[in-house]
């Protein structure tokens, strides 16, 4: 009675080329991607250290452009680390490359560089409430181990088993007027011949060596002539009972006729399948641009060979070595000619000067309700605190309170309510860049929460700058706040307003995908959502500068006014070409 066969519960995901070849991938589950994210997490709070150590010693001495180049940096690892990784080392961080897992898209497509940023900006989501408890939960059930920024992405994240060499380099191209007779070797001594040729270089010198004597002294039998070097004479070997094995007589021997087939079929492609590896790397690293007017068609059609291949070694049952470097190369293939357009200057420009305003004018109806949601509990706060002056001291920061009592001495002494000296002034605009940016990308992840996170943080800044704004006034100091504020306000609100609006589009596909299926509705308005994310970078990094450069010179009223109704002006005609590229594009 045979044993009971074991039930195997790993994910898969199976996808067709146009070419009609499946191709399947095993998922990556919880544990190997939870291990690979302690590892990423490890790395980045270790590089976070070394930039605060660089900025305590090594930029200590630039002053404020080392502080700044520190603030950036820091910026970067937090919400860039896992982007940038992901979109330009093939779908890997340090810590997934380490575990042996990958991002791709649901069409087995090389990720986009847009793909892994919704991804990535959704982890604040999936993260809460720590640590990963929604992000772990989803991967857990989700059919296809997807967490929640994986869904709005339309990625997953696979096993990437290495392909194993089979020494194709070293084989010598066949001789057609050459007729070698039958193998020498039984099926069980090549293969175990094959094995050394695949893991010598890998192996330590010692156990190479150990292992080539003992593997040539059980196969030198018969064969007088032959190199003195066991190693050297094993390759010989192999190279000769590859060429036999290549032979017409080939089928006729071994164990039978179809392991012989397989044999024979590895034997004569293996050359084939080395040379269009080494083409498919160049073409994902640098682009098909890199490949020359003669190999572009050569490299269609070596990989339609491939596939074809692919097809012929499930007919023939070959061992699962050889399906799966098969399976690997047609995926590398159709992963670079069937992948999104490459990433270039251009593209990012277009992006930024076009796609990102189009897609705030034509999700206008949203970005009023975001800008509602915000002014709303604004008036709120605003008219509580006029009506309850004595909840100023239980509702406001800490800090909030003590700036409001330095005010009418700072306003005698002629100082506005940010002042800051032209030396200090670019920091202080990294600072507010950067932190406007994180609260831009957290509200805009709060919405894949069905919304929900993106109304309250729109809600809560709303409140609390209509609070301050009540406690100023009823201090007679409003015009001391605002004439900070009305300089790069108009661009710095606009900009939550609009991440807000991202956030609860996601969210609506969420909840009311309408016809469309919840995953390709999700997938399509997180596309939509990161164009408008490009905005809000835009404005954000404009008023930014507006607030640390002009703002914090402590200006005076009449030159605030002017430099809030220039970024209006500017915001006005950045939408306006995007109503047009929108126009242009329907």
């Amino acid at each position: 009675m045979s044993a009971p066969v074991p039930t195997d519960f790993r994910q898969r995901l199976e996808i067709e080329t146009p070419e009609h070849v499946s191709l399947e991938y095993e998922l990556a589950g919880i544990g190997s991607r939870a291990l690979a994210a302690v590892a990423d997490t490890l790395l980045i709070t270790l590089l976070l250290v070394t930039v605060g150590l660089l900025a305590g010693e090594v930029f200590a001495g630039s002053g404020v452009a080392g502080a700044i180049v520190a603030t950036l940096l820091a910026f970067l690892l937090f919400w860039g680390y896992f982007t940038l990784f992901e979109a330009f080392r093939g779908g890997q961080t340090p810590g997934k490359r380490w575990l042996g897992i990958r991002v791709v898209s649901d069409t087995g497509h090389a990720l986009t560089f847009s793909a892994a940023a919704v991804r990535n900006l959704l982890r604040a989501a999936d993260l809460f409430p720590p640590p990963y408890l929604l992000g772990g939960i989803l991967v857990a059930v989700h059919p296809r181990a997807k967490r929640l920024g994986d869904i709005v992405a339309g990625t997953v994240v696979i096993r990437d088993r290495p392909v194993e060499s089979f020494g194709e380099a070293a084989v010598p191209a066949p001789e057609e007027s050459r007729l070698i007779g039958a193998p020498e070797l039984r099926d069980e001594e090549f293969r175990v011949l094959s094995g050394y040729i695949e893991r010598a270089s890998s192996l330590l010198p010692e156990a190479r060596t150990r292992f080539a004597a003992r593997l040539a002294a059980r196969l030198a039998e018969g064969r007088p002539v032959r190199a003195t070097d066991p190693d050297v004479f094993l390759r010989e070997l192999h190279a000769e009972e590859l060429e036999r094995r290549r032979g017409r007589l080939a089928a006729r021997q071994g164990a039978g006729r179809r392991s012989a087939a397989v044999e024979r079929f590895v034997a004569q492609k293996g050359n084939r399948w080395h040379e269009f590896e080494l083409l498919a790397r160049r073409a994902a690293e640098r682009g098909l641009d890199s490949l020359t007017a003669a190999e572009l068609p050569d490299f269609a059609a070596r990989y339609r060979e491939v596939a074809a291949d692919l097809a012929r070694a499930r007919t023939y049952d070959a061992p699962p070595a050889v399906r799966l470097r098969l399976e690997r190369l047609v995926a590398s293939g159709h992963s670079v000619l069937y992948r999104s357009e490459r990433t270039t200057m251009r593209r990012v420009i277009a992006f930024f000067r076009d796609e990102s305003p189009a897609a705030v004018v034509a999700e206008r109806a949203t970005v009023i309700l975001a800008a509602l949601i915000f002014c709303l509990p604004a008036a709120g706060g605003y008219l509580l605190l006029r009506e309850r002056p004595d909840l100023g001291e239980t509702l406001l920061p800490e800090t909030m309170l003590e700036r409001a009592e330095a005010g009418t001495a700072r306003t005698g002494a002629g100082r506005g309510y940010v002042v800051a000296s032209a030396r200090e002034r670019p920091l202080v605009a990294a600072r507010i860049i950067t932190n406007n940016l994180s609260v831009a990308f957290n509200c805009f992840a709060g919405g894949a929460l069905a919304g929900v996170g993106a109304f309250v943080l729109l809600a809560y800044n709303g409140l609390s700058i209509g609070a301050v704004t009540g406690h100023f006034a009823n201090l007679g100091m409003i015009g001391y706040l605002w004439s900070f504020v009305i300089g790069h306000g108009v661009l710095e609100l606009s900009a939550i307003w609009i991440a807000g609006a991202a956030g609860f589009l996601v969210g609506h596909a969420l909840i009311a995908p309408g016809d469309l299926t919840r995953a390709d509705a999700l997938v399509l308005k997180g596309r939509v959502a990161m164009r408008m994310l490009g905005a809000v970078i835009v404005m954000l990094v404009l008023a930014g500068l507006i607030e640390g450069l002009l703002s914090a010179r402590g200006n005076t009223w009449r030159s605030q006014l002017a430099v809030s109704a220039a970024s209006l002006v500017v915001l006005l005609l950045y939408l306006g070409h995007g109503a047009r590229a929108g126009a242009r594009v329907r």
